[in-house]
């Protein structure tokens, strides 16, 4: 179905779709609001979203009375209360807070009093024997640790995709290809100039991610904040790896990092990473060899076993690290304008719980919207590995990626529902095709062939590599 909304009036123009972002049009919408998502990219969670280590915190850890410690605890709960409705997996492993000097030891004690200090109250301290009895695969110089029962895996993909569906399903508009290149404010509504033409809002917020702070300067001739993003590099390894570990395994933090974690993946695998990086490039997140070697060697000094284990996959993601360690977000007097910036490694997390931040901000400063009479509620395609998958399912019409088991049905859904991709990027997301041990290389040529005319009759470009991120 195609609907010119060239010159709807809208009530919200949210700027950027990854997870805040989707997650922030999913909360107005159902308030009642008129929105439209803004995106430049092909497709939505092409920025800082794309890549993270899939893990829903509980914000033990955060720094306590931080906007980033009330939000992440906010979207912890209200993920447990809607990911059924919305089909979005939860995978139970609780995480184990591990030290592995006596330094880190001695610091044990503190975390858990800052996680007592934001509402986490089911830490558990354990000792060297019983850290080594719930993950018998440790390296035996782990010293002690702590639990943290309600840390969860999740998909990191399906989740942002499902807050955004349900959005479009509830009446948001969706524009992709959509720069925005600048922009007034009236004193009543906002033009906002984009590449494919004006829009007009009366309020705008701004989640842009790793260029809010350019947004800013475009449409308020100011910001609060720099961005300097943060490459995080990531190694995967093969499904049979997965085995070696029950629980997310965490490192003691320290003020620049959460440090290297281990767990396992929505899709069954186990993932190790990231580093922590700064850099100037928003764009390029070059992978390092000398980096993915530290990764391999420091996964293995964990784990000692991985030394049997393939790598099947490296990739790295950005963070819109800011020279401020909280969240940044700014109601702006006057300008009928949000700013949603800083949002760094705890953004898939805290993304529900932000929304509802940011609309009780909204709520400050202008009126409340109708809720609708009804509220739809989409089911996303699982694709992770703890669920019934559609390779399982009669009418499949056979498997076209046979690394991860994707079938030729969730391609064609993929390339022709609510939220068509429009990208391999896109793809890859939606559905895991090209995720496995090749790669890509078997299923390439067909995916090409499928997609092609989708592709070509959106205007998108097709990335040379279909593997890529």
């Amino acid at each position: 179905m195609s609907t010119d909304h060239r010159n709807a009036q809208f009530d919200i123009a949210v700027i950027g779709a990854g997870v805040i972002g989707c997650a922030i049009a999913r909360q107005f919408t159902l308030e009642g609001a008129r929105v439209v998502v803004i995106e430049k990219a092909p497709d939505i969670l092409d920025g800082a979203s794309k890549a993270n280590s899939a893990i829903l915190h509980t914000g033990f850890d955060a720094p306590p009375g931080s906007l980033e410690a009330s939000c992440v605890a906010a979207g912890h709960a209200e993920y447990l209360k809607i990911h059924e409705r919305l089909g979005l997996p939860l995978i139970k492993s609780g995480a184990l807070v591990i030290a592995w000097t006596e330094s880190e030891e001695q610091r044990l004690p503190m975390l858990m009093e800052r996680a007592h200090e934001n509402g986490v109250e089911d830490v558990q301290l354990l000792s060297s024997g019983q850290t080594h009895e719930l993950e018998p695969e440790l390296a035996e110089h782990a010293k002690a640790s702590f639990i943290v029962p309600r840390e969860y895996v999740i998909d990191p993909w399906s989740a942002p995709y499902g807050y955004l569906l349900q959005g479009l399903a509830n009446g948001a508009v969706i524009k992709r290809n959509c720069e925005v290149k600048g922009g007034r404010f009236d004193g009543v509504r906002w033009k906002l100039d984009t590449v494919q033409g004006q829009i007009s809002a009366t309020t705008v917020i701004n989640a842009a991610g790793l260029y809010g702070d350019v947004i800013d300067q475009k449409l308020t001739g100011s910001t609060r904040f720099s961005i300097k993003p943060r490459k995080g590099q990531f190694i995967v390894y093969d499904k049979p790896a997965s085995a070696l570990v029950k629980h997310i395994l965490l490192p003691v933090p320290n003020d620049v990092t959460k440090g290297v974690v281990i767990c396992r993946t929505a899709y069954g695998n186990l993932l190790v990473g990231p580093t922590a990086e700064a850099q100037d490039d928003r764009v390029n997140a070059a992978l390092s060899e000398t980096a993915m070697t530290a990764l391999r060697q420091r996964g293995e000094e964990i784990l000692p076993a991985l030394a049997d284990h393939d790598v099947t996959a490296v990739y790295a993601g950005l963070r819109p690290a800011t020279e401020f360690k909280d969240y940044q977000i700014h109601a702006h007097e006057g300008l009928n304008y949000i700013t949603v910036g800083g949002i760094r490694s705890t953004g898939l997390s805290s993304a529900l719980g932000t929304a509802k931040l940011i609309y009780q901000r909204y709520l400050e400063s202008g009126e409340a919207f109708q809720s609708p009479a009804t509220i739809h509620w989409p089911k996303v395609s699982n694709i992770a590995e703890n669920y019934p998958r559609d390779w399982q399912c009669e009418g499949n019409q056979g498997i076209v990626c046979h690394c991860e088991l994707v079938t030729r049905r969730e391609i064609t859904e993929a390339l022709e529902g609510p939220l068509a991709v429009r990208s391999i990027g896109g793809l890859k997301r939606r559905t895991r095709a090209t995720m496995g041990r090749c790669q890509g290389f078997y299923c390439s040529a067909e995916l090409a062939k499928m997609t092609q005319p989708y592709f070509d009759a959106a205007g998108s470009t097709v990335r040379s590599h279909v593997g890529a991120n």
